[in-house]
């Protein structure tokens, strides 16, 4: 029945399946390959003489391993075509491709022949090899180097004895990663072409400008040789290095100057000894920010040629003008050094700088008259109370303050400390009508702390100012006097009830009342009321806050001056 003919196949099917489990190997006439494995690119392909690394599992027809490389922990390897394998895996191996994976099939007469190979292989074998190729090189190779992206913009390349600092991937033909300056967050800093680096690198970095991405590729001959590194690099290894070179510089650099924008006209450049204030943006030179005074919104205020800054800084402020922009790039020995200071150890500084201002200590208040009237009949002098207009800036054209916003005239009594130093020497010898600009140093200005959101300190303050009016002051000690002959009953004028002393407000009111008449003249620009209390204080000797006969004195009657009659 159908029963009976299931079971006839399923023993037929036995059968067979025994058999070719014992039937002995097909004769094999060459090797046969199989690709088991094919890598998307292939840079390379083995040729004969080529030197080559690879790992293997070496196994019977029937699935018994005989021998491995994995089991010994390292590849094998060999030159091909150059008879140090048995002909069929020198034969294999030609047209591998580094990572490409093939299972070889050779017949004995390729492999050990009659022979076989002691207890290992016996004679007439057909032995099969799972081969993975790591590695290939010639012994003719040099450096290879591939550049996938160049910026756009090259001003130098490495030469030999220059000191550069990159970022690396190292990694075996095959992609092994052995090591990285990524993952220890630093850059590889070392001199190029003269024996600090493996050879291959150091041919490898030549000609590379900052910002350029290479693929160096070497033979052992140029990396790490038959040795290895004695760690994760083994010997006779194919080294591969992606690169981005960060930083150039030669210990004979001296700071650059490019960029210069020189505003017209220059009167005046920095020279040593000066206080310049300046902001920059601070990079390195593959263009990592690293600082910036602009972020502080505040400038840079420094003395140069003085040692207050890195030496490199020092020398590129030198000659520069007001409102000038210009780059400085400053190596290392002339910046942070080796070790640096916040930023990477010798690490190239790239500082673009825009010069406020600039002042020395010696400077006095620079005074141009741009206008003066034809009649000057007076001229202003300490005491005058004197009315003027106004417009005040920065050196770079910030402003400060105008009186034109007020619709009125700043009023102030020259000498008397009401405005800073060099606003007092500039409206000094002025005639009404007279126009004047003003550079005021900062130590005859606000001096190093300014004015809390209005003047930065240690500014240069410009004033181009106009005088409106002038009031004529008194003498040099009066803060009254009379203007005719003062009368002999002053006293008793004075005493209005007749009690033989004199009262505040009695006091008062005469003054007033002879200011009035035009008898007397208070100091201008003052307060009259305060000017009146300090005359009475200085009368009333005893402070008992009236003045008596005997007290009371003329200014020309005093053996010391006094700001009173």
């Amino acid at each position: 029945g159908n029963f009976g003919k299931s079971m006839w196949v399923l023993y037929l099917s036995v059968l067979v399946a025994f058999a070719a489990c014992n039937a002995p190997p097909v004769p094999l006439d060459d090797i046969i390959i199989e690709k088991t494995f094919v890598p998307e690119q292939c840079g390379r392909a083995v040729k004969v003489g080529d030197y080559v690394r690879y790992h293997y599992n070496g196994m019977f027809p029937d699935g018994k391993k005989f021998d491995s490389s994995y089991d010994r922990g390292s590849t094998y390897n060999v030159y091909v075509g150059k008879k140090q394998l048995i002909e069929g895996m020198d034969r294999a191996l030609v047209g591998m491709c580094v990572n490409e994976r093939r299972l070889v099939k050779i017949p004995p007469q390729l492999a050990y022949g009659k022979q076989g190979y002691g207890d290992i292989i016996p004679p007439d074998s057909i032995l099969h090899f799972d081969v993975l190729l790591l590695d290939v090189w010639n012994p003719e190779d040099g450096v290879q180097i591939n550049t996938y992206y160049t910026p756009p913009i090259c001003s130098r390349k490495v030469e030999v004895s220059d000191y550069v600092r990159y970022h690396y991937n190292g990694t075996l033909l095959d992609g092994t990663l052995f090591d990285s300056s990524h993952t220890r967050l630093r850059t590889y800093d070392t001199y190029v072409g003269i024996g600090w680096l493996i050879a291959g690198m150091d041919q490898g970095l030549l000609g590379m400008c900052v910002g350029e991405r290479r693929i160096i590729t070497m033979p052992p001959s140029l990396g790490y040789g038959e040795n290895g590194d004695g760690s994760d690099i083994p010997g006779q290894a194919s080294l591969v290095f992606d690169v981005v070179l960060l930083d150039l510089h030669n210990p004979r650099d001296s700071i650059t100057v490019t960029n210069q924008q020189v505003p017209e006209p220059c009167t005046r450049k920095t020279v040593a000894g000066d206080f310049v204030r300046y902001h920059y943006n601070g990079s390195l030179l593959d263009g990592t920010f690293f600082d910036s005074s602009y972020s502080r919104n505040r400038t840079y205020d420094t003395y140069v040629g003085r040692g207050y800054v890195i030496a490199g800084m020092d020398e590129g402020l030198i000659g520069v003008c007001i409102g000038e922009r210009r780059t400085i790039t400053i190596p290392p020995h002339l910046a942070y050094g080796e070790e640096g200071t916040g930023i990477p150890g010798s690490a190239v500084l790239v500082f673009d700088v825009h010069i406020i201002d600039f002042h020395n200590p010696s400077d006095s208040t620079e005074i141009t008259v741009t206008y003066k009237p034809e009649v000057c009949d007076k001229q202003t002098k300490k005491g005058d109370f004197v009315k003027y207009h106004y417009n005040a800036s920065l050196m770079d054209g910030s402003p400060i303050d105008s009186t034109y916003n007020y619709g009125k005239t700043y009023n102030i009594v020259l000498g008397a400390n009401q405005v800073v130093p060099g606003m007092e020497d500039g409206l000094k010898d002025m005639c009404v009508g007279e126009r004047r600009h003003l550079v005021i140093p900062p130590h005859l200005g606000y001096g190093e702390m300014g004015v809390t959101d209005e003047v930065p300190g240690s500014a240069v303050l410009l004033f181009d100012i106009e005088l409106m009016e002038v009031e004529e002051g008194l003498p040099e000690g009066y803060m009254f006097i009379w203007n005719e002959d003062v009368s002999p009953d002053l006293f008793t004028e004075m005493d209005v009830d007749q009690n033989k002393q004199v009262e505040p407000s009695e006091f008062t009111d005469y003054i007033m009342r002879q200011v009035t008449e035009g008898k007397g003249r208070l100091a201008p620009g003052f307060d009259p009321y305060r000017i009146i209390d300090n005359m009475f204080s200085n009368q009333d000797r005893n402070g008992d806050g009236k003045i008596t006969e005997a007290e009371f004195k003329l200014k020309a009657d005093e053996a010391a001056a006094h700001d009173e009659l």
